[in-house]
């Protein structure tokens, strides 16, 4: 089987990439590989659902470019092709005195990263627009929305295989060699022949790099993240999209609330070392995965950093009334009753050897390859603009 670009994984950023790469260029013979019986069964098909407005992310980073672009992609691309999406909006609350400087810092990110519309709003006004939150300042940030990110990948493969493209299911690489100006990638379907390939593996991606790049500087480090569900009596609790200020130093956003595009509210979620790299189940373990995360250097040090933070997270993790209490500082009413346990997903969080927890997208570039190393939250609502990212650099090879 020969093809002008293989790419490796059919989660929204791979197809995004296989899509926008067919719409630049019509004539390549492009192929998707992915192991799964199905597209978006990982990191895609197990987020909260939210279109992010890019308001968190450092000015000038690739995250705050591709949120930006991508997000205008897909809201265009969702109009096109019907898939249902509603701009409904979030507030970001400041619960106590201490949190307001880090609001400020938001809000000027949001700014900065040329978001419209962006209100500051009084502790009245937050009882207005979500009347159970407690809160002593908040942001509303009206760019926000939901959408079902599988149905998007869906609909992103149904229109990649409608141009002339090739997804091939169940087909999982297990090796990949340079031979002269072609790439060989052995799969459990058999050899594939390209001229390049590109990485879009998520929790395996530095896996599938390592194949051709055996000194690699980063490892994927799981964190699960874990939801409760709102019980339906319960609700009207929640009107839209309900976030605290995140800790500056941990790349995640704390527990929040989120209506789903199907009415569901959820709430999380926390952010545990997963023990195996598709552990969805506290109970899911690979002794093998799990040596290569403790063992990595680089996430010694993270643990170090972090350890009073993580232990915390851990504890909620297996205490429903701990993870109570972390949700009754946005709203007070809610009740470990109130709460069923909800799905989860796995975050690949790409660490240095250094220590550090990788925080923007990380691409990196070698003749007949590329590989995309980090692509954490806001990657599903920045797929498109990550797509014409990878396909400019695509299009300088092929």
């Amino acid at each position: 089987m020969k093809y002008d670009v293989a790419i490796v994984g059919a989660g929204i950023v791979g197809l995004a990439t296989a899509l926008q790469l067919k719409k630049q260029k019509p004539e390549l013979n492009i192929v998707v590989l992915e192991k799964e019986n199905r597209v978006a069964a990982h990191q895609t098909g197990n987020n909260s659902g939210v279109i992010h407005s890019g308001i968190y992310y450092k000015p000038g980073s690739l995250k705050a470019k591709n949120c930006m672009d991508g997000y205008h992609l897909l809201i265009e691309f969702c109009k096109t092709h019907n898939v249902p999406f509603e701009l409904c909006g979030k507030i970001i609350v400041a619960t106590s005195e201490s949190e307001l400087g880090a609001l400020d810092n938001i809000y000027q990110r949001g700014v900065e990263n040329g978001l419209t519309g962006l209100k500051y709003i009084d502790r009245d006004e937050i009882r207005a627009l979500e009347p159970h939150t407690a809160g002593v300042r908040g942001i509303v940030v009206p760019q926000t929305g939901i959408v079902d990110y599988k149905v998007v990948a869906e609909t992103y493969a149904e229109v990649f295989r409608q141009s002339g493209g090739v997804l091939k299911l169940n087909t999982k690489v297990t090796g990949v060699k340079s031979a002269g100006e072609k790439i060989m990638i052995r799969t459990s379907s058999g050899d594939v022949e390209t001229r390049l390939v590109i990485n879009c593996a998520g929790l395996y991606c530095d896996k599938v790099a390592a194949f051709t790049i055996p000194d690699l500087q980063v490892r994927i480090i799981p964190f699960r993240g874990e939801y409760y569900t709102v019980k339906k009596e319960k609700r009207n609790l929640v009107k839209n999209l309900i976030y605290p200020v995140p800790d500056p130093n941990f790349p995640f956003l704390g527990v929040h609330f989120t209506r789903r595009i199907d009415g569901e509210i959820e709430a999380g979620p926390n952010a545990v070392l997963a023990f195996q790299r598709e552990g969805y189940k506290k109970s899911q373990i690979n002794i093998a995965e799990l040596f290569e995360s403790l063992t990595w250097g680089g996430f010694i040090q993270v643990a170090r950093k972090y350890w009073r933070t993580g232990f915390g997270e851990f504890y909620r993790s297996f205490s429903k009334p701990a993870f109570t209490h972390a949700l009754q500082k946005l709203l007070p009413e809610i009740q470990a009753s109130d709460l069923v346990k909800g799905g989860a997903g796995v975050r690949a969080q790409a660490c240095d050897r250094q220590g550090g927890l990788i925080d923007d997208f990380y691409i990196k570039e070698l003749p007949g390859q590329i590989h995309v190393l980090n692509a954490p939250s806001p990657a599903a609502t920045s797929s498109l603009a990550i797509g014409n990212t990878i396909a400019d650099l695509a299009l300088n090879q092929v």
